[in-house]
Formats: C-alpha cells, sequence, structure tokens
C-alpha cells in the first residue's frame, strides 16, 4: 500500500531527518500521525511513502470477487457532525454543521457517490425528546438531499436522549447493524451502542466510554463475514483500534473476527475527532475527521472515497480531512 505524499500535506517529506529516517517531531496533529506510522515498516521510494503490509491476500481477493471492467465503488465519507441548535461548547460549533454538511454535499454532486455514510453522532443531545427530533429532522432534511443511497452509523450522541428505534425510524433505517454488496465489494455497517451487560444505548442510560459490539451481533458479525467471499469494508463510530476511552471495550474480540474472516481490507470509524490511521493484522483502520469541530468553513472535514477493480482504495479528504491511498 502508498500514501501520496502530495495528497497528505502534512506528511512533509521535508520534516523527514535523512540521517535517522524517521520524522522530526513538529507538534502538528497530521504529522504526529506520520510519525506514528513510521514505527511500521517503511521505504521511500519515487517520492511515495510506502508502507509495507500483508497485502497478498486482498489482491487475490479483489482478483477473484471483483470484475477487472467493473467501475471503482465511489463512497462519501462524513462523520461527528451533532448538529444541535445551541451555542459552541468548547471546539464544538453545532449549529454550524449545516453550512458544512451543505459544502459537503456541493462536493459530492461532483463527485456522484453512489452512496454517502454517516459514521455517526449525527445529532447531539438535547434536554427532551421533541427537541432532539426537532433536531434529527432538520439535519437529516439537508443530508437526504445529497444523495438518494445514505447509511447511518449510530454513534452515542444519536441514542442520548432517542432510543435506537426512535433514531432509526427518523432517518428511514431499518437495522442498525447489516451488511450489503456493491460491484464485487461487501459492506458492514456495525453499531457498538452496547453496555458491557449487553442492553441497548438509550435514553442516557449508559456511560459513554462502555461501549460494546454484543455477543449477537459478534455472532451476526462471524456468521455474515463467513457467509461472504468478497473483499470487506466495515463501517463504525466507536473505535476498533485502540483500547482508550475512545475504543469498543472488547474490540479485540472483534478484530479477532475481522481477521479471521481474511476478507476485511479495512474500517473506517469516527468518535475521537482527529484524523488517525493504523493498521493492525493487515486491516486499515482509519478514523475520520469530525465536522462539528472548529468555526468556519476552514474547519470542515468530509471524504470521497474510490475502491478500485484492482484493490486501490484512495480517500480524497478536503479542508481538515487527511487524504491516503492504499495499493494492494
Amino acid at each position: 500500500m502508498a500514501i501520496e505524499p502530495s495528497e497528505l500535506p502534512s506528511l512533509n517529506l521535508s520534516t523527514m531527518n535523512p540521517a535517522s529516517s524517521s520524522f522530526v517531531e513538529s507538534g502538528d496533529q497530521t504529522s504526529q500521525l506520520a510519525h506514528q506510522l513510521v514505527g511500521r515498516r517503511t521505504l521511500l521510494k519515487n517520492g511515495t511513502l510506502v508502507l509495507a503490509a500483508s497485502a497478498l491476500t486482498n489482491r487475490r481477493l479483489f482478483a477473484e470477487e471483483v470484475k477487472s471492467d467493473e467501475k471503482a465503488v465511489r463512497v462519501g465519507l462524513i462523520t461527528d457532525l451533532h448538529y444541535a441548535d445551541k451555542s459552541p461548547a468548547g471546539s464544538r460549533h453545532y449549529r454550524e454543521t449545516l453550512g458544512k454538511l451543505e459544502a459537503a454535499g456541493q462536493q459530492f454532486s461532483t463527485d456522484q457517490p453512489d452512496f454517502v455514510v454517516e459514521l455517526g453522532d449525527l445529532i447531539d443531545a438535547a434536554d427532551s425528546v421533541d427537541v432532539e427530533q426537532g433536531y434529527l429532522k432538520t439535519i437529516n432534511k439537508q443530508f437526504s438531499s445529497i444523495c438518494d443511497e445514505r447509511h447511518y452509523v449510530l454513534g452515542n450522541h444519536c441514542v442520548d436522549t432517542l432510543t435506537k428505534d426512535e433514531f432509526l425510524g427518523g432517518v428511514e433505517q431499518e437495522r442498525s447493524y447489516y451488511s450489503f454488496d456493491r460491484q464485487g465489494i461487501h459492506f458492514i455497517v456495525l453499531d457498538a451502542c452496547f453496555r458491557e451487560d449487553g442492553k441497548s444505548y438509550g435514553r442516557r442510560n449508559f456511560h459513554w466510554t462502555d461501549a460494546n459490539i454484543s455477543a449477537e451481533e459478534l455472532e451476526w458479525l462471524r456468521g455474515d463475514l463467513k457467509a461472504s467471499s468478497k473483499p470487506t469494508v466495515v463501517f463504525a463510530h466507536q473505535r476498533l483500534d485502540v483500547s482508550n476511552h475512545h475504543g469498543v471495550k472488547n474490540n479485540a474480540d472483534v478484530r479477532r473476527v475481522l481477521e479471521d474472516s481474511g476478507s476485511v481490507v479495512a474500517v473506517f470509524q469516527g468518535h475521537s475527532h482527529q484524523n488517525d490511521l493504523s493498521e493492525i493484522g493487515g486491516i486499515h483502520y482509519c478514523t475520520m475527521a469530525a465536522m462539528v469541530e472548529g468555526s468556519g468553513p476552514e474547519s470542515n472535514g468530509y471524504s470521497v472515497m474510490d475502491i478500485q477493480p484492482d484493490g486501490t482504495i484512495e480517500i480524497k479528504g478536503f479542508v481538515r480531512q487527511a487524504s491516503y491511498r492504499w495499493d494492494v
């Protein structure tokens, strides 16, 4: 796989120490991300940062399951809008996500994704169910105008005031976790809004750090992956690659299921609001920038992902969202 430096402006090759072949600390968040990436086997080849990975299985999957004459699957990605009609709190500017979503919609209108995935926390908490449903109606009306096919990942804030059924009913989505196929690629939407005791989040009955994939969902995931031989991309809200308070508590069990399938190539997630990228067991875990963070159009973040028939995955990030390219 490879990351093009031209697509990652903060991964500036001038920040590399030629004597040590490592990145010099700059304090900038994306440069810190680059520093983390160098912890894996890396080399500089023809101006491209190449990250060594177990790509043979991915190459075989795409060769066997995706027709070479298929067009790329194009996906719009947004996350952590936290829309609410309330004043800013810290770095979160809730009302401004309407304008930021409009800007993303203009870009998606140009790029014409096959579908758009919202990676959780579409709304922020309200003091009452009626007010919260008003927030959801307002932001979803605008989101619905962007693309006919939309997929909603449940975030903890989506079900802080509402129940899961109320949120899903408001966006007209039948289930909180499910899978679907597009042009030889298998996609999975996960729901980690369960307490450790297996009870669903809803109506402030949880603490946001107690995020879990339920036993029932984990068994479903195992069966779903076993039933498909296609290369697979997973969408989640809470993170599957970290053990801190932003991580799913049983994410090691979830990763084991993903890795054992031999078909999962990437996971896209939100929740921690900042760009991040890791690789565990040959699977990319890509955390996307939150739309709610910061004021003004220069603080927006969204992306368009292309999955090519040969397995190349390219994420074109806009504004604060980082860009990546992975070659199998």
